[in-house]
């Protein structure tokens, strides 16, 4: 196996976080991983840099990945076996990451159980090009039945950009937002670069997860100084909760 490392090593520079709870590790049931000698090496890498835990956590959504329960507890049962034969060692488990779409509203409304973590946490994202409609009502109906909403990547929707007001209402909500941390070095664009600080001066981050979903993003996660620096100053700050899960 090759050393994704070997030009820049980065090891445990993420241990303090300890847990990630956002990646797409589970091979091709969505845009991540693609087989599973690709689950492996990405889930090394990810031991490399310090984590001890892995929430993996597939797309689930109508138009593209309609990932069950099912198919997501199958997949992993076997990325556990197959970590366990190659005697990595670390934790994995599996959420999903919900859109809130149709489906989703669906799939809510007839009571069915949805994949959490931390007992009764829900990582859901909304549509990348427009607003969602009826978000304030979706998370207040998850809420009723007994779910905490955490708002994957609340930096990439530029338009709130434009309307930085949706955060306060979000956060008043109840609403836990998850950063991503190659927002922090620009990855996603100089926008949700900006929004990433701007939610970090409002003390609005819960969490911060990888993202993962390919080689490249572990690089760009292994050599930044920057996102390693802030993650040290963001544990400091007492905001961020993966310690918990």
């Amino acid at each position: 196996m090759f050393n994704l490392f070997k030009q820049k090593p980065a090891t445990d520079c993420l241990a303090g976080l300890r847990c990630d709870m956002h990646s797409h590790l589970i091979p091709g049931i969505d845009d991540g991983s693609r087989d599973m000698d690709m689950s492996l090496r990405l889930i090394t890498g990810l031991r490399d840099l310090g984590y001890r835990k892995l929430i993996t956590t597939p797309h689930s959504n109508g138009d593209y990945f309609p990932n069950t329960p099912e198919i997501i507890r199958s997949g992993l049962a076997a990325v556990q076996a197959a970590v366990k034969e190659r005697q990595i060692d670390i934790e994995i488990d599996a959420a999903a990451e919900y859109l809130l779409d149709e489906r989703f509203s669906n799939t809510l409304d007839s009571g069915q159980p949805l994949l959490t973590f931390r007992r009764n946490w829900v990582l859901v994202e909304f549509s990348f090009v427009v607003p969602a409609m009826n978000a304030m009502e979706t998370l207040f109906s998850l809420q009723m039945k007994g779910y905490q909403p955490v708002l994957a990547h609340p930096e990439r929707y530029l338009y709130f950009g434009a309307e930085r007001g949706w955060y306060d209402r979000l956060k008043e909500a109840g609403c836990l937002f998850q950063l991503n941390l190659l927002s922090l070095k620009g990855h996603y664009g100089k926008l949700a670069h900006q929004l990433a600080g701007y939610l970090i001066k409002k003390r609005y981050v819960d969490l911060l997860g990888t993202d993962l979903h390919h080689e490249n993003h572990l690089r760009l996660l292994a050599g930044s100084p920057v996102i390693h620096d802030t993650v040290a100053k963001l544990l400091d700050s007492g905001m961020i909760r993966n310690v918990e899960l």
